[in-house]
């Protein structure tokens, strides 16, 4: 009766190998890391309240690269990714812009992200994790006008 239940089990897992759309009769596709992180990066920057996506030397390395003639936007930039045949889980490093509810802006996030991938590369997504690195304040320019701000003490 043992190897019964041996045999039941082993033919479940072939079975649910097999009902990934990435797999079918015809071949297997595979997704790179790369893809995955590049697809979540861009979900994220799409959200409004997002200002900046990265950690403090992840966006010092993309100020500096976009500065380079030529030089494309990096869009994985602050992502990393775990991606499995059939799930994905993503990590995301962003700074916030002030006045946005970072609770509702997380929600906003892995919204987005979850959607993109799923409809994109039919991965399940396991988990978005999001970490707030900063806030941004725009002390650098008048709200209404765009002109900079004169200031009192010269």
């Amino acid at each position: 009766m043992v190897s019964t239940q041996v045999a039941t089990a082993s033919t479940k897992d072939v079975a649910s190998s097999n009902d990934s759309a990435l797999v079918s009769s015809q071949g297997k596709t595979s997704i790179a890391d790369t893809v995955v992180s590049k697809i979540a990066g861009i979900a994220t920057r799409e959200v409004s309240g997002v200002y900046d996506v990265g950690g403090g030397a992840s966006r010092v390395v993309g100020a500096l690269r976009e500065r380079i003639p030529g030089a494309s936007v990096n869009h994985s930039q602050g992502v990393s990714v775990e991606v499995g045949e059939k799930q994905a889980a993503v990590d995301i490093d962003i700074v916030a812009e002030y006045g946005v509810s970072l609770a509702d802006l997380a929600t906003g996030i892995r919204r987005n992200v979850i959607a993109a991938l799923e409809r994109m590369t039919s991965l399940e997504v396991t988990e978005v994790n999001i970490t707030v690195h900063d806030v941004h304040l725009d002390e650098g320019s008048d709200d209404e006008t765009g002109e900079p701000k004169t200031t009192r003490v010269q």
